[in-house]
């Protein structure tokens, strides 16, 4: 890369994709799909590992250090929760690195004879003491590089002091080894990057290997794995109780929307009590009315009645009387007429006599 290009990327990964007003580059958000996610958290394994033996190649998704630079901008102030794609992207390619590491632990089983219990826990000391001294190695080495000598020296002493350890496993080793079996039983699997170690490999061969840009890139993509599922980890729980608490908060005011119901409810039943009360009440008082209105309409019905049940009494007993008063009128003028008539005819009979 030129160093027009270099500049050019890093004013890209400082100020991103609106840096010079190219409207072109901005039709390709960092939210869009078709972004390596991975990318954007600094994780992509096809970036780590580019240049080594195990070259992925170009990845199949965008990769632009101004849409880093976007997405590190936008997660100040809000929370995409990129690391949950990162997480599954790396996930899927340790597996398949694990995948490889045992098939060639298979094939190297299948290849070598096969050794006792005790042989076997020897030569994996021997494994470990190899690995111990060429990761300090590569870390004096790294030392060195950043001026840092008095460090780099102290480790070197303490390379020393494996070695020494080193030399005496490998003597418990050749002597519990069959001298036929030397050869065979020379290679071991790296857990990091399943590459193959030799038993007899020298210090340098061993300080290339952990030292490497191959290993440590698997170590960098192994410890982002760990870093981003603590982080995914903690928003998870961070977003579990904040949901806990929206659904405490919700079953509070669904609570308190019930108890508010409940208390229309009653408001409207104790409402509701009263109102049938003054209806009854007001039913009882028209009642009472009518009866009343019916009993006073009943009274002057009989009042009335008796009146006039009087006035046919008084007029037929008026009638009576008068017809009685007639009829003893008559009665005695009958009497008077009867009597006038004997006395005529007496008088008449008296002078006849006397004549």
């Amino acid at each position: 890369m030129s160093a027009q290009a270099q500049m050019r990327a890093l004013l890209d990964q400082l100020m991103g994709t609106s840096r010079d007003g190219d409207e072109t580059r901005q039709r390709v958000k960092f939210t869009d799909e078709r972004v390596c996610r991975s990318h954007l958290l600094d994780s992509c394994p096809n970036d780590i590992l580019s240049g080594t033996r195990m070259d992925l190649g170009e990845c199949p998704k965008i990769h632009d250090l101004a849409l880093r630079a976007d997405y590190e901008l936008a997660a100040k102030e809000r929370d995409l929760f990129f690391e949950l794609d990162a997480v599954n992207h790396l996930e899927s390619f340790i597996a398949e690195c694990d995948r490889r590491t045992e098939l060639a632990k298979k094939r190297l089983a299948e290849t070598q004879q096969e050794i006792s219990a005790e042989v076997a826990a020897k030569a994996e000391k021997v494994h470990e003491l190899n690995e111990e001294i060429g990761k300090l190695l590569a870390v004096a080495e790294q030392m060195g590089a950043e001026g840092n000598v008095e460090e780099s020296q102290r480790i070197l002493a303490e390379v020393e002091n494996v070695r020494a350890a080193k030399r005496e496993a490998e003597e418990e080793y050749y002597n519990s080894m069959p001298a036929s079996s030397f050869q065979q039983q020379k290679l071991r699997v790296c857990e990091v990057c399943s590459a193959y170690l030799g038993l007899y490999d020298n210090d340098r061969r061993l300080a290339d290997h952990f030292g490497g840009k191959l290993h440590l890139g698997f170590i960098q993509i192994r410890e982002k794995l760990e870093h981003l599922r603590r982080i995914v980890a903690s928003k998870q729980e961070k977003r579990n109780q904040e949901r806990l608490r929206r659904r405490e908060e919700r079953d509070r005011e669904e609570r308190l929307r019930g108890s508010r119901s409940r208390d229309r409810r009653r408001r409207r039943s104790r409402s509701a009590s009263r109102e049938r009360r003054r209806t009854r009440s007001r039913s009882r008082d028209r009642d009472r009315q009518r009866r009343h209105r019916s009993r006073s309409r009943s009274r002057s019905h009989r009042r009335s009645s008796r009146d006039r049940s009087r006035e046919r009494s008084s007029k037929h007993k008026s009638s009576r009387d008068q017809s009685s008063r007639e009829r003893s009128r008559d009665k005695e003028q009958k009497r008077d007429d009867s009597t006038n008539e004997r006395d005529s005819r007496r008088s008449e009979e008296r002078e006849a006599g006397e004549i």
